[in-house]
């Protein structure tokens, strides 16, 4: 088997969270490119059906999902409708995070629960489901999107780097679990990336030249640029890459 043919995802099926737009989109649609039927979820009905439709024009497989990762309940119900409609999972990519920029001091109990339950419980939930299904089947693939914020924190922005060093945890842990059965678990920790979330921070002055001086690759990250790794994850030619912290940032958070 040629390493080509190990990348290829012809007959998997995927999930992708928050595949609406920006990363999570770009990731969905590499995976379509390699032969994956993907599921792309999000809350916004209308994102989702745009996704889907740019998806099919370039002649891949695709559907949407529309439910709020913040609801256990909802996630878990649309895991298991997946498997009844497709008899499969072979590819989860945990995308979804909420960031909420402001001192720590500022948050109370509710806030702070509400942002760990969309950028990490959901995850846990999302992932348990998924691998019981890929145990049964002997393979599978769990894959979630972390951040070099994980690391690298920053004053007035304390939520998200719990959440995400969370999911760094979630990943080694069932990468132990589940290895075993043929299921991997790895991540992806991306830096600064141009998405339209990030619109505004991506044209500012300021930033575009602090991006000069801290990405050794001097630039802000296209959204396309994330996807190399989630196809290498998600395939066959990284069957023995398992609790892996995939960092993709330009060399950002390598750079003194």
């Amino acid at each position: 088997m040629s390493i080509f043919d190990r990348l290829s995802l012809a007959g998997r099926v995927a999930v992708v969270t928050g595949s609406g737009r920006g990363l999570g989109f770009e990731m969905a649609r590499a995976l379509s490119e390699a032969g994956a039927h993907v599921v792309l979820t999000g809350r916004t009905a209308e994102t989702l059906d745009r996704a889907v439709d740019a998806i099919a024009q370039a002649g891949g497989k695709a559907e949407a999902a529309t439910f709020d990762a913040a609801d256990i309940d909802a996630g878990r119900a649309a895991i298991a409708d997946i498997r009844k409609a497709h008899g499969r999972l072979d590819i989860l990519i945990n995308n979804v995070g909420a960031r909420d920029r402001r001192p720590f001091a500022s948050f109370d109990d509710a806030q702070i629960l509400n942002l760990i339950q969309t950028d990490l419980l959901s995850a846990v939930s999302l992932s348990r489901d998924a691998a019981e299904i890929m145990k049964a089947q002997g393979h599978g693939r769990l894959i979630a999107v972390t951040s070099i914020i994980g690391n690298l924190a920053l004053p007035g922005d304390a939520i998200y780097p719990i959440a995400k060093q969370g999911m760094t945890g979630l990943v080694r842990s069932l990468a132990v679990e589940y290895g075993a059965y043929g299921v991997t678990s790895n991540a992806i920790a991306p830096g600064m990336f141009a998405t339209e979330t990030n619109a505004a921070l991506a044209e500012n002055p300021d930033m575009i030249s602090f991006a000069r001086q801290r990405v050794p690759l001097e630039r802000w990250g296209r959204p396309d640029e994330i996807t190399g790794a989630a196809l290498f994850l998600a395939s066959d030619a990284a069957s023995f890459v398992n609790g892996h912290v995939l960092t993709v940032d330009g060399g950002m958070s390598v750079r003194m």
